[in-house]
């Protein structure tokens, strides 16, 4: 599904070069969930927003689903990103004026899915995230674990092949953390692709091997045991 060679990502300033990522090679097979690790500043947030088609690579090859999109215009990476990947963010990154339906509906409505097929979709992925009851209430009327379930609603509403996870439990208690791990578990258990960015040891043991950044690199790849 993914696979990236030599990927190189310098931010440049009149003053300063900063390479944040450093001729980055691996890949990740379709349904397989990888934690990525490792220090702050180390280029775990830069390398997951070119795996999400967020932003491009100063340098190398970057392979999504086939497509060679390491230099792919904004609009290009925004069709491909918006037909097969889903976001889960540390800050859940939700609109506080919309309900919790129309947050999670607000992705469809990009991909120009009808009134009626939108309203079906949306009910159906709130009961299984065991939200319905709350589709009329407002992002902060819900404590954290539930903002974070309509985050992860809204990410797997348009049912990506692939969902990409920035710190998804750093704003959760342990319980509501357990909680978001076991849903993404689910996701990865019914074919989704997961990769999620951790500084969380025990959120990396859901996964099924951790890739560890130092300094713009890739120092180890571990193949492991995920918690059931």
């Amino acid at each position: 599904m993914i696979r990236t060679v030599k990927l190189t990502k310098i931010f440049r300033t009149d003053e300063v070069e900063t390479t944040a990522l450093n001729e980055v090679s691996f890949e990740i097979n379709k349904g397989e969930f990888v934690a990525i690790m490792g220090p702050s500043g180390c280029g775990k947030s830069t390398l997951l927003n070119i795996l999400g088609l967020l932003d491009n690579p100063s340098e190398g090859e970057y392979f999504f689903l086939d497509n060679e999109a390491a230099k792919f215009s904004e609009k290009q990476r925004a069709r491909l990103r918006k037909q097969n990947i889903g976001f889960v963010f540390q800050n859940f990154n939700l609109i506080d004026e919309l309900t919790v339906f129309e947050n999670v509906e607000l992705p469809l409505i990009y991909l120009g899915m009808h009134a009626k097929d939108r309203k079906a979709r949306v009910e159906e992925v709130l009961e299984q995230m065991q939200m319905s009851h709350r589709k009329k209430h407002f992002p902060l009327q819900l404590s954290g674990g539930q903002q974070q379930r309509v985050a992860v609603s809204r990410a797997v509403i348009a049912k990506p092949s692939l969902i990409l996870a920035d710190e998804p439990t750093g704003n959760l208690d342990s319980v509501h953390g357990e909680e978001v791990m076991n849903l993404l578990v689910d996701l990865n258990q019914n074919g989704t692709t997961i990769i999620i960015v951790t500084h969380s040891q025990r959120d990396a043991e859901y996964s099924q091997r951790v890739v560890r950044l130092f300094d713009g690199q890739i120092v180890t790849e571990n193949i492991r045991q995920r918690v059931l």
